[in-house]
């Protein structure tokens, strides 16, 4: 037998299973270096693949899960980008509390804004990354667009009227 065969069917030997299901496990695992190529001299030692498996056993961590800070630095300048848009928000709902309601709730929009342009633009944003990159810019990008348009719509005095929503609201109600 050459060389080449041997090698193919060693893992079915070694881990006594059957043909399909070495092949089967072998598609999602990646492959170990046998003791005969290290040996040899033969082929290099097969390294891991850094690709995320078929099938997960874990929860796996945020595209931009890492700190935003070096690791010696203390826990609150690690994890700034979420801390802004949480001061943020927080000084809107204080607003919003105190009878500000519009400058309040167009805060809370701005903050979720800026969280969306903190995604976009920094490569690590500590526990602002939720879901991949581009989901969180969808999200928080949405949202903070809703809500700063429904505070400038917002009725007494609102500061933006659309008029065919003020149309729209009649025929619905009226029929």
């Amino acid at each position: 037998m050459p060389a080449g065969e041997s090698a193919a069917q060693e893992p079915e030997v070694a881990t006594g299973k059957p043909e399909s299901a070495a092949h089967e496990s072998a598609a999602h695992e990646p492959a170990e270096p046998t003791a005969r190529s290290a040996v040899s001299g033969g082929e290099p030692p097969v390294k891991k693949s850094r690709r995320f498996p078929l099938f997960t056993k874990d929860t796996a961590r945020p595209e931009g899960g890492g700190r935003a800070a070096p690791g010696d630095a203390p826990a609150p300048a690690r994890q700034w980008p979420v801390l802004t848009v949480l001061g943020v928000t927080a000084i809107g709902l204080i607003l919003t509390a105190f009878d500000v309601w519009r400058a309040g709730t167009l805060l809370i929009g701005v903050a979720l804004l800026i969280g969306a342009v903190l995604r976009r633009m920094l490569p690590s944003v500590g526990m602002l990354a939720v879901r991949s990159r581009f989901t969180d810019m969808v999200t928080y990008g949405m949202l903070g667009f809703a809500i700063v348009m429904l505070a400038l719509m917002a009725q007494p005095d609102p500061v933006l009227e659309i008029p065919f929503l003020d149309e729209t609201l009649h025929f619905t109600i009226s029929s």
